[in-house]
């Protein structure tokens, strides 16, 4: 018996995992020079499909793929939740896909649509433009319904459920100039991701309007690497407010500034976005933008599940309230 695997036949064919699958599955939807050329491969290769994966497909059972970049944030296990709660309510399957910032996007993206999923839910939020794009051909493509989720793009026609971003920068921005701030530094990533550009800009534009000067601090998330960021930062540079795009960057922050010497919130107010566990625990308190992570899961699946449906939706893009949750960094 050959021990031939569809990812000998796609390289020997030379196509992609989600070609050979359609192959095998929707014949009709393949050109008929490539049809037969991977044919002609599984037929060299002695490739036999895994019959009880097959059988199982057949029974019509709905699969959602969701693809997420780290499982152990707080604000991706509340969305989880969300998710699987409305899939519970539809009898459907969740079957979860990883992919890591050094990954290449392009090969797993054609090893989730070889999985044969219904739909996919995308909760990446450190995407590029290009990543948005490379995602979006992938899945129309191989015409299978998506929803980002939490994920903002310009493009009108991709499926989205987050928040407006771009007010909650602005709104949280002018939380610490009416509370006196003048030195306000946003602390955003190295790496430019969408979400983050939409928090610079609300920070942006609500500094500007005060007349005075934004100010972004680039570091990471990762607290290994921002903590020795931080520690340099108040050696020479003057701030009497900050905002983070994460919790876990404000409160990294937070620590270091009061092991510097500096009081939170009577000589520099700190806030921070999510609103995750991060900041009720810490202390002092953070103030932090609640952004319905969990609802934005719930919405997201229930939107995904009209679009596998084939109903008609007339808003594909859907934008939930936020809000400030005022704690005692400010």
């Amino acid at each position: 018996m050959s021990n031939a695997t569809i990812y000998d036949v796609a390289g020997a064919a030379g196509v992609s995992l989600a070609t050979v699958s359609r192959v095998l599955n929707s014949p009709e939807k393949v050109k008929e020079e490539t049809r037969v050329r991977v044919l002609k491969v599984i037929k060299e290769l002695g490739y036999r499909p895994n019959v009880i994966a097959r059988g199982l497909a057949s029974r019509k059972t709905t699969t959602v793929g969701v693809v997420i970049s780290d499982i152990t944030r707080a604000s991706v296990a509340q969305m989880l939740g969300g998710i699987a709660d409305i899939a519970e309510k539809y009898n459907y399957s969740i079957k979860l896909f990883t992919i890591h910032e050094e990954a290449d996007v392009l090969d797993t993206l054609q090893n989730i649509v070889a999985e044969q999923v219904d739909g996919i839910l995308y909760l990446n939020d450190e995407l590029n433009d290009r990543d948005v794009e490379l995602i979006k051909r992938m899945f129309n493509d191989n015409n299978i319904p998506y929803v980002f989720a939490n994920v903002v793009t310009s493009d009108p026609i991709v499926p989205t459920v987050s928040i407006d971003y771009v007010k909650a920068g602005y709104e949280i921005t002018k939380k610490l100039i009416d509370k006196k701030c003048k030195d306000i530094y946003l602390l955003s990533t190295a790496r430019r991701y969408s979400v983050n550009d939409k928090k610079e800009e609300g920070y942006t534009k609500a500094m500007l309007e005060a007349g005075l000067e934004p100010k972004i601090f680039r570091t990471s998330g990762d607290t290994l690497i921002n903590r020795p960021h931080f520690e340099t930062f108040f050696a020479d540079i003057h701030v009497d407010g900050a905002i983070a795009v994460r919790d876990s960057i404000a409160v990294s922050f937070l620590n270091t500034a009061i092991e510097n010497g500096k009081s939170v919130p009577s000589n520099l107010k700190i806030a921070g976005f999510q609103n995750t566990k991060y900041a009720a625990l810490s202390r002092p308190a953070l103030t932090s933008i609640d952004i319905p992570v969990y609802d934005i899961g719930a919405v997201s699946m229930r939107l995904l599940t009209k679009l596998m449906q084939s109903k008609g939706v007339e808003n594909t893009r859907i934008v939930l309230p936020h809000r400030i949750i005022e704690r005692q960094s400010i």
